[in-house]
């Protein structure tokens, strides 16, 4: 039987739950309660979840987030999408093949219906994330009238599939505490606010003309609200690519990935590959390694990777491939993903023939970036209703900023009610564009010359927002500039006539693991080297063999692991000590986690880009839409019409900034492409549910009176 589940972790708890049983065309499985039907076939291996009505291709999962159709099932019957409906007790599940064709109803059913709940309040909140709990929280201090509405279980948002230690202010943002613990923070503060009311697993459908907003109350129950203000703070979606195979099974996002493996402990696969260097491809690789995943390789079309240097190099000392100035051509397989060909690019971005690669892997990550989920803000500007954005509603950045950003929302919505009369300080926005700001200027590595007694050697060389190592030192001797965290931290060998006592608080400390503590006392010739490290601590033991490396992952020298411990207030971080000779000391960065890879024998055959699959849902390629672009089509509209790219489930949300990119390609400027319509509703809603009807049938409602 497989079981792909995790039952170990380093960082999350894994408890344990009650096991049943349910089917998969008519093959009897094992679920884990509060699984989604998703997660249990990920569990049991399943990941062709069905097969594309317009001509038989397999999908599987893909945005796990309930806005497209990917990984549609059938469920007792009913069509469901499988990353949103909890599994239960002998379900029976079918994959789709063709349209799904709905069970009989019998015409004289009788039905139920109850009124529509409508709403006033002062502050709508759409979001449970980072911004929408912190505005919450100012918000509720001050008395204003509240919903917070959001469409999972839980409060957090992507916090709580984040077990990495955030960068950041100590002071503002919780700097140096994992993602997933400031999720319970701040879900436990905004909740002692009696004026908030919280709506879970509630979504947002639209904006209306009429200043109100329809909401998905727990499901099924169709509910309006009239707030005089609306924050949106919805977050963001991840962008597509466009490449020959980019619709098989196996190919999606990292918050899909995140979702699988962090929410739903369930390792989804074995071999998994990175497209995109910035901070979500590169903290999800972390994430994959910490779930015991191989993470083949990871590729970056710009020639430096886009997020954090201390992510990336990470990963490098893991021994993650990492090839910047690199693309993906194709991912190849039959029914899923088998492997993929990348190639690295010239100045111009376009594939040089002759250096193609080809990696064995079951999952392709795609992590080029995000985009705003910001229609219903836009929509309420629109209709005139007061509305204010927050986190990456607003503006794409680190969560930390999104943590800062609905405090200053929360403040200036309280104002315009009229219930905060004070000054916003110009230092909190000042923190707000420095949490918000890109990694800046990298520095070559300096080593101190001392070579005697025990002090951290820190291998942070790029200016980041981040200042926890400066807070926990006991003596005080690191420093990072108040008034610009950015700048990269200063090691004092000795203040007062004092100096380090290997404490080994700022080893643990660092979000990017990148310090370690040299030590001379007991062998100057060979110090002993303590490394933080973030994975089950049994899979290193006293006595090893290790492979430790400089800071970019290259290797160092073989070297015997003296102990592996944790301090007081570690927070699952586990130090690994080892020793070197000591010209190598102050260079450790890591150790190595998996063994080199290197790249299959297998010929690239390359094919017309044309084949690449655009639209998702309807299955439109870019050879389709790019024909009539160069017939002359400019309105978006005409090509959903011809073709019905924008079509399906998911709204248009992935293929139209694809679209846009087929018409930059041919040439076309921006201003004379005419947008699609957007639609009106942000996912499918049962029309029944408008009217209120009653999810059970009457006769049922009766029986439980």
């Amino acid at each position: 039987m497989i079981d792909k589940r995790l039952y170990k972790h380093p960082i999350l708890s894994v408890e344990e739950k009650p096991l049943f049983k349910f089917y998969w065309q008519d093959q009897e499985l094992v679920a884990r309660e509060g699984e989604t039907i998703a997660s249990a076939l990920f569990a049991n291996g399943i990941r062709i979840f069905n097969y594309h009505h317009k001509d038989g291709a397999p999908q599987g999962i893909f945005c796990a987030n309930g806005q497209c159709a990917q990984c549609l099932v059938l469920a007792d019957g009913m069509p469901v999408k499988s990353c949103m409906e909890l599994i239960r007790p002998g379900m029976k599940i079918q994959p789709v093949k063709g349209l799904p064709e709905l069970p009989p109803i019998d015409p004289e059913t009788s039905f139920s219906f109850q009124p529509i709940e409508e709403l006033e309040v002062q502050v709508l909140i759409i979001g449970g994330g980072p911004a929408g709990l912190t505005a919450a929280i100012e918000l509720g201090r001050l008395g204003v009238n509240c919903l917070l509405v959001d469409d999972k279980h839980r409060l957090g948002g992507k916090l709580v599939l984040q077990t990495h230690r955030f960068f950041g202010s100590i002071e503002a943002v919780y700097a140096g505490t994992r993602g997933i613990d400031i999720a319970t923070k701040l879900e436990n503060e905004v909740r002692q606010y009696p004026s908030v009311k919280i709506w879970l697993q509630s979504t947002a459908l639209a904006v209306f003309s009429d200043k109100k907003v329809g909401i998905l109350k727990e499901g099924e129950k169709y509910a309006l609200v009239k707030p005089e203000i609306i924050l949106v703070a919805s977050g963001a979606r991840e962008k597509s690519l466009a490449f020959p195979g980019n619709d098989l099974p196996g190919v999606y996002g990292a918050g899909a990935f995140q979702t699988l493996v962090n929410r739903d402990l369930v390792r989804p696969t074995e071999k998994l590959f990175i497209v995109g260097g910035g901070n979500v491809g590169l903290i999800a690789g972390y994430h994959a390694l910490q779930a015991g995943i191989q993470v083949v390789g990871l590729v970056e079309v710009m020639p430096e990777c886009g997020g954090y240097k201390v992510h990336k190099d990470k990963l490098a000392r893991l021994g993650v491939p990492i090839m910047t100035s690199h693309t993906v051509l194709r991912a190849n397989g039959k029914e899923s993903v088998e492997s993929i060909t990348v190639a690295r690019v010239d100045e111009k971005f376009q594939p040089i023939e002759g250096t193609e690669k080809t990696f064995a892997c079951d999952t392709v990550l795609i992590a080029i970036g995000l985009d705003p989920v910001n229609e219903f803000y836009l929509k309420a500007k629109e209709f005139g209703l007061s509305a204010y954005a927050a986190g990456d509603a607003e503006e794409i950045a680190e969560a930390s900023a999104a943590i800062f950003s609905g405090r200053i929302r929360g403040l200036e919505i309280a104002r315009e009610l009229g219930l905060y009369s004070g000054e916003i300080p110009s230092s909190w926005y000042e923190t707000a564009n420095i949490l918000k700001s890109k990694p800046g200027k990298t520095y070559p590595e300096y080593f101190p010359e001392k070579e005697s007694g025990v002090f951290p050697v820190i291998h942070c060389l790029q200016e980041i927002p981040c200042n926890p190592c400066s807070a926990v030192c006991p003596r005080n001797l690191i420093e990072v500039d108040k008034n610009d965290i950015r700048k990269l931290p200063v090691y004092y060998l000795e203040k007062n006539g004092k100096g380090c006592i290997g404490c080994e608080r700022c080893v643990v400390v660092c979000p990017g693991l990148a310090i370690t503590l040299v030590d001379y006392r007991k062998d100057p010739q060979f110090p002993e080297i303590t490394i933080p490290f973030e994975f089950l601590k049994e899979i290193i033991n006293p006595g090893d063999k290790v492979t430790v490396v400089d800071v970019e992952g290259n290797p160092l020298t073989e070297a015997r692991v003296n102990s592996v411990k944790s301090i007081k207030g570690n927070d699952r971080t586990i130090l690994i000590k080892v020793q070197v000779p000591k010209e190598l000391a102050k260079k450790v960065g890591g150790i190595r986690l998996q063994p080199q890879i290197e790249p299959v024998e297998t010929q690239y055959q390359g094919k017309m880009p044309d084949e690449a699959i655009i639209c998702r849902c309807e299955r439109v390629t870019a050879g389709e839409i790019r024909k009539l672009i160069r017939e002359g089509i400019r309105d978006i509209n005409e090509i959903k019409t011809i073709t019905r790219a924008g079509m399906g489930p998911c709204g248009a949300k992935t293929c139209t900034p694809l679209i846009h990119r087929l018409f930059r390609e041919e040439g076309v400027p921006e201003s004379e492409i005419i947008d699609q319509l957007k639609r009106p509703l942000f996912i499918e809603v049962p029309l029944g549910v408008f009217a209120g009807l009653n999810s059970r049938p009457a006769e049922e409602e009766k029986e439980n009176e």
